[in-house]
């Protein structure tokens, strides 16, 4: 017979029990879900969830013509979670594809897998891996090419990764190198690599994935947070063709001469933009060797010296702007100058000679010093000064290139005697080249300084050019003024010692040559800087081009540049199939 007060007790206690355990459940629950459900949710992510770095595309430095200076490749970063390295250590054994299977192999037989693929040694690889087991990300190798990227990933172990880290190139190695600049680990370090880097500058994006217990990427959960944006491409005024011509040049002429250093500009006169920026000794991206001191730059930009007479040409304009002298203005040119100047001062020419009679364009055409200090004094001090300083001399160009030097024109209350006339022959003051050129674009330009270019702008990804300059001309001198020094500038050409090397069948050649003496520990020492510098058609010029030579051992004059000078002219009317001269050049006299 059932007993109805022992089966109600039963039937309690399994109420009670069946509440109990409810209830433990409810308050496991409830401290899952409530209380410790942000710091479970948060473990749980770290566990599953990986986050990854993904990389924007640096832009490109183009040349004029598209050329391709500068560029990015793809270059992949290898990668490993500690943590699943430590779970796999600990079971002896991990999933690898061997010979087009998936298999399990000893973990040791992985890691020498690993550092074969990317040529490390496995012994550090191993240190690299188990130095913080608890780590859930680890560089193995970084940069590294598609065909070592292949060969990590054909290894299908679960826990290695990569990620795509692009990589800098210069497919045309030296070729403007010295413009270009370079990339380093710290990012942007010189050239346009560094002066552009706002345009170039990719913006690096984050993804995230989850990842099995065994830490598999899991196929289809990458999320992207933040989209990677590529960067632009830069595009130069040079020409990659002339630039190389005009490298060439310079290196065949610089190392018969024994010189230290060489530099070859171009201009194009209407605009400003710099065609042709060369340094030699020549820089290649690809192989730091090759920088000197300044660091992958360009001595063009950076490295001012005392350019000597190719300077003349500033002061004559200015005397001609202020209507103190005309081509034919009769000078009488003693062999020795001393007025003005502190007792047992003196003045003379590269050459000995006599009292004799020039007149302005003999006194340009000769070089003379002295000649040109007689003239001079028709200016003050301080129009002399300001005849340098307006011309661009004494501050930097308008390229803003990285390490520019501004050069030295000292001011009035700052100059002795001797000073203030030297600096009219180019010594006593210091410009860079690409200042020097900007001055010749001047005075090709009728007088209008047009600011040197280097950038045409930033190409976006949409195809649109960003960042262009819009320069606008500042007059100078008169247009008169400018093309009479042109025209005073062709007898150095036609008429004079070098005539046989500067003049080009067909075409009005205007040239100024300069032989500068080096100042070391305060003194002049026998160092020469020579250069040529001059105007291409005269009557009408396109192109500005300057070419020097520092410290030459076989030749110390003007004549070790003329060559190149004319080589690289030579070279300038082929690419832009300059026009032959149709007029005659005027007939100024030399003497009186």
């Amino acid at each position: 017979m059932i007993n109805p007060r022992g089966t109600r007790r039963r039937l309690a206690i399994t109420i009670l029990a069946v509440f109990a355990i409810v209830a433990v459940f409810v308050i496991r629950l409830v401290d899952i879900q409530v209380v410790r459900a942000a710091e479970l949710t948060d473990e749980a992510s770290q566990r599953r969830t990986g986050t990854v770095t993904t990389y924007g595309v640096r832009g490109s430095i183009l040349d004029a013509n598209g050329v391709v200076l500068a560029d990015s490749v793809e270059r992949f970063n290898i990668t490993a979670a500690p943590n699943n390295f430590d779970k796999a250590l600990k079971l002896g054994t991990t999933w690898m594809r061997k010979d087009g299977e998936l298999v399990k192999v000893p973990v040791a037989e992985a890691v020498e897998a690993v550092a074969n693929a990317i040529d490390e040694k496995s012994a550090d690889l191993y240190s690299t891996l188990t130095a913080d087991p608890s780590s859930s990300f680890v560089y193995l190798t970084k940069s590294v090419t598609l065909k070592v990227f292949k060969k990590v990933r054909d290894l299908n172990i679960g826990w290695i990764y990569s990620e795509l880290n692009p990589a800098r190139t210069y497919p045309s190695g030296s070729i403007a190198g010295n413009l270009v600049g370079y990339v380093g680990t710290e990012g942007a370090q010189a050239g346009v690599e560094l002066t552009s880097n706002s345009c170039l500058a990719a913006t690096n994006g984050k993804s995230t994935f989850e990842s099995s217990r065994d830490g598999v990427r899991m196929p289809g959960s990458t999320i992207v947070q933040t989209q990677a944006k590529d960067g632009g491409d830069v595009e130069l005024t040079i020409d990659a063709d002339l630039q190389w011509y005009a490298q060439q040049a310079l290196a065949e002429q610089g190392t018969a001469l024994g010189a230290e250093w060489a530099t070859a500009t171009v201009v194009e006169v209407k605009t400003g933009r710099m065609v042709v920026a060369a340094d030699w000794p020549y820089i290649d991206p690809n192989d730091r060797s090759t920088f000197d001191s300044f660091g992958g730059g360009s001595r063009l930009f950076a490295a001012p010296f005392e350019p000597g007479s190719i300077i003349k040409v500033a002061t004559f304009a200015a005397l001609l702007n202020a209507g103190k002298i005309t081509p034919s203005t009769p000078v009488t040119v003693p062999g020795r100058y001393t007025d003005g100047l502190p007792a047992g001062a003196s003045i003379k020419d590269a050459w000995a000679h006599d009292t004799i009679n020039l007149t302005a364009t003999g006194v340009l055409m000769n070089s003379s010093n002295i000649g040109t200090a007689i003239l001079g004094t028709n200016l003050t001090k301080q129009q002399r000064h300001d005849a340098l300083t307006s011309f661009g001399f004494n501050k930097k160009t308008e390229v803003g290139f990285n390490g520019e030097s501004s050069g030295i024109v000292k001011p009035v209350d700052q100059t002795d005697a001797i000073t203030a006339v030297t600096q009219e022959f180019g010594q006593g003051m210091s410009a860079t080249s690409a200042q020097v050129a900007s001055m010749y674009q001047t005075l090709g330009n009728g007088g209008v300084r047009m600011p040197l270019t280097l950038v045409d702008g930033c190409r976006q990804a949409d195809g649109t050019l960003t960042d262009q300059p819009s320069p606008t001309g500042t007059r100078v001198v008169s247009e008169y003024a400018a093309n009479t020094t042109v025209q005073m500038m062709e007898t150095v050409a036609s008429q004079g010692s070098l005539k046989n090397v500067l003049t080009i069948p067909g075409y009005r050649v205007a040239a100024k040559t300069g032989t500068a003496q080096v100042a070391e520990n305060g003194r002049y020492g026998s160092d020469r800087i020579v250069s040529v510098a001059g105007l291409v058609p005269a009557e009408n010029p396109e192109y500005a081009i300057v070419v020097t030579f520092a410290k030459p051992d076989t030749m110390k004059t003007s004549a070790a540049a003329a060559p190149t000078f004319n080589a690289i002219m030579k070279q300038v009317i082929k690419t832009f199939r300059i026009t032959p001269s149709t007029t005659p050049a005027p007939s100024l006299p030399l003497t009186w």
